[in-house]
């Protein structure tokens, strides 16, 4: 008797996890910029290894920072169950890509665009005291297994404009909440600030970093520099609507003996609604 009790048991805890719905896998990833002159760390020399590292991860959504389109081009092609959408921040198709890509075995994409992080969010623009034009990609996603919808933003702040920055994460949020105050959110992304800077006080009240909130998590840098500066932390990922973050890691293993993926990390988080 005492044994069917255990099997029993067992078998009903074993029925309690399959029922919980898997956390939603997010991730976000600079792949600096395939024109860029880095010799031995040159894309072309390092791509493998964001196939590789794609095919370990498997996140459910997303975003890279940088990418040119035929960096676009070979994720699509290394990792053929996603789709994405982004567009080049010059002009609307020159320049680089902050893009998102999801899972299309689990995510379905129900609207997107395209803010630049400037007075004229809906034009082609440079904003505030920003050296570069700057976007933020976003997409409306429908999770095929829950039924929910999330918000997902993906940016790469300016590294010089302290205003662009701060007011261009406040814009973001700003601009979500208007569409849907309601709907969970995800905004990641290259910050180029380190935790403490003024700029993330804009997300205050408003938002948590999935980094300082999650069960278990990492202080570990996510900018790399391939080993030629010091390493820090200037990769986030921030949420809202969501219940709980089991984990938040960077993820620093080597993939297919490359040295460097890139010069940042890709950073994950695990959410629950």
């Amino acid at each position: 008797m005492k044994r069917l009790s255990l099997l029993t048991a067992s078998l009903l805890a074993l029925l309690f996890v399959a029922c919980q719905p898997a956390p939603l896998t997010v991730m976000s990833f600079n792949v600096r910029n395939s024109a860029a002159s880095d010799g031995p760390n040159d894309w072309e020399l390092r791509k493998s290894a964001t196939g590789a590292m794609l095919a370990a991860v498997r996140p459910d959504v997303f975003g890279v920072q940088e990418a040119l389109p035929d960096q676009i081009d070979y994720i699509l092609e290394a990792a053929p169950a996603y789709q994405c959408y982004g567009i080049g921040r010059n002009d609307g198709v020159e320049g680089e890509r902050m893009s998102i890509f999801y899972n299309t075995e689990r995510m379905q994409m129900e609207d997107h665009g395209t803010w630049w992080l400037s007075e004229t969010p809906d034009v082609p623009s440079k904003g505030w005291d920003a050296k570069y034009p700057r976007t933020a990609t976003w997409a409306l996603l429908s999770d095929l297994r829950t039924g929910r919808q999330l918000y997902f933003v993906d940016t790469h702040l300016d590294h010089r404009g302290v205003q662009a920055r701060r007011e261009g994460l406040l814009m973001i949020v700003n601009k979500v909440r208007e569409m849907n105050p309601d709907v969970p959110m995800v905004l990641l992304g290259d910050f180029n600030v380190e935790p403490g800077d003024s700029a993330l006080l804009a997300l205050d009240g408003l938002m948590l970093s999935a980094r300082t909130t999650a069960r278990k998590t990492t202080d570990e840098p996510s900018f790399n520099g391939f080993g030629l500066s010091d390493a820090t932390l200037i990769d986030y990922i921030y949420y809202s609507g969501f219940k709980d973050v089991r984990e938040f890691r960077v993820v620093n293993e080597t993939f297919d003996e490359k040295p460097y993926i890139s010069d940042h990390y890709p950073i994950v988080a695990k959410l629950d609604y």
